[in-house]
Formats: C-alpha cells, sequence, structure tokens
C-alpha cells in the first residue's frame, strides 16, 4: 500500500491586496515515490502552490503535512525554471557553493559533485565557468544543485525548457533512475508529451481550483481520451490565457 509523503488539506492563498484567491480549497495525498505532475493554464496557481509546499510562502488557509520516511525533517530539492548558477564560477564550485549553504560535509559534497558531473556528462567541463556553458549544460547542471542534499522530494519546474534532445533525455533518464531508487518527484511542465510519458499521477489546477486528480489512465478511461493535452483541453478550455 502506498505511503504518503505530503498531505495537502483545504489550501488557500490570498495574496496581500488581492480580492482572489490564487488557490482555493486544493486537497491531494502525494505518494512516496511518486512521480506527480501538477499542470495547468498560465494563472491556474500552479507556482502558487509549488511554492507553498516548499515553505517559500504562507498559506493563507489550510495545511500542508510532510510524512518523512526517517522521522527527521523531510528534505527537500528544488529546481526551478530560471537557472540559479553564478556564472563566474566553475560547475564543481557552484555545487561545492550550494553544498556548503545545506551545511554539508565536505567530503560528502566533493563526491557527490562528481557523480552527478559524470552521470549529467558534466565532467569534461567540471572547472570550467558555467558563462561558457551552453543552455543544455546550464540546465543540466541546475539539475545537479537542487539535488546535492541529496532530497525526498524534488521539485522540477519545467526542467528540460530550452534545451536539446540529448540534453532532454539524458536529463529526463536520470530523474527516472532518482525515481526508482525511491525519490519523490513532483514535476510541472508545458511540455505535454514528457509529462506524459513522466508522471504517473497528476493535479489540474484551473483558477486556483483543482479539478482532476488521478492516474494518468484513469482519468484517460474516464473522459474517454488518449493523451494528457486532450485531457486539458476538455478541462480547462481553448481559450487564450495569455492575459492571466
Amino acid at each position: 500500500m502506498s505511503q504518503a509523503i505530503i498531505q495537502i488539506e483545504k489550501l488557500g492563498k490570498r495574496y496581500k491586496g488581492s480580492v482572489d484567491y490564487s488557490l482555493e480549497d486544493v486537497s491531494f495525498t502525494i505518494n512516496a515515490g511518486d512521480k506527480f505532475g501538477i499542470f495547468g493554464p498560465n494563472g491556474a496557481g500552479k507556482t502558487t502552490l509549488i511554492s507553498i509546499i516548499c515553505k517559500l510562502f504562507e498559506q493563507t488557509s489550510g495545511h500542508v503535512h510532510y510524512y518523512p520516511s526517517n522521522g527527521n525533517a523531510l528534505n527537500l530539492g528544488f529546481v526551478p525554471q530560471d537557472l540559479a548558477l553564478y556564472e563566474d564560477l566553475t560547475a564543481y564550485q557552484n555545487l561545492e557553493y550550494f553544498g556548503a549553504l545545506y551545511k554539508l560535509p565536505k567530503k560528502q559534497v566533493q563526491l557527490r559533485a562528481l557523480k552527478f558531473l559524470s552521470i549529467l556528462g558534466l565532467s569534461g567541463v567540471a572547472h570550467k565557468k558555467v558563462k561558457t556553458f551552453s543552455g543544455g549544460m546550464k540546465r543540466r547542471l541546475n539539475l545537479a544543485i537542487g539535488i546535492i542534499n541529496d532530497p525526498e522530494i524534488i521539485f522540477l519546474d519545467e526542467p528540460t525548457v530550452g534545451v536539446d534532445i540529448q540534453s532532454k533525455n539524458a536529463i529526463m533518464a536520470f530523474l527516472n533512475d532518482l525515481n526508482e531508487k525511491g525519490t519523490t518527484i513532483i514535476y510541472t511542465s508545458h511540455h505535454m508529451d514528457e509529462a506524459e510519458e513522466f508522471c504517473d499521477k497528476i493535479a489540474i489546477l484551473d483558477y486556483g481550483k483543482l479539478i482532476a486528480n488521478d492516474t494518468l489512465q484513469n482519468l484517460f478511461t474516464l473522459h474517454n481520451v488518449s493523451s494528457l493535452m486532450e485531457i486539458m483541453l476538455l478541462l480547462t478550455g481553448k481559450e487564450y490565457r495569455d492575459n492571466v
């Protein structure tokens, strides 16, 4: 039986000065080992929700319950869409720096840095400044930084945006491997084909409300569709959301 690792209960968020809620009465559970996707149109509340779960924002109402497997504080990793890198440092120095922020032992950081640089195809540029890197190389380093603390849960915001097919395949293969070893992954992206292939469970938000929460296969059956894109268009409509 699956064990809950995060439970969201009647979560609400209203920003100061706003009349409307960005999130309203959102409830669902993420189980340990899930590859859980959070989707929705622009302005649906995805970023707000993830920011609250990551403890970057405070909710207005409701609760987020965490259930770490080891009984200690839950170890979280966050890989943002906007690259969190220091361009004038080398790849290795970036990993050393962020590892130090987590107060990890220096030897442990060194071993993890070398391991992730190797797996993600960056060993040959480990001691080159990041400003010389291609977009795909920066994206892979961004991922390595997000997991340097060996998190139980990784939050991924558009992890393959703007990268070539080789970097995309390397990133997704690495994420699948982490998941197979027990890491829970919470993922959001506008790449529906990639999301459909990667995620096993999803939540869909629209106008701050949860409008779907199930396995992909159950949603396909329920709505008589064969793709995540069809589900999104069916549930959230086809009109433009750029001005939201």
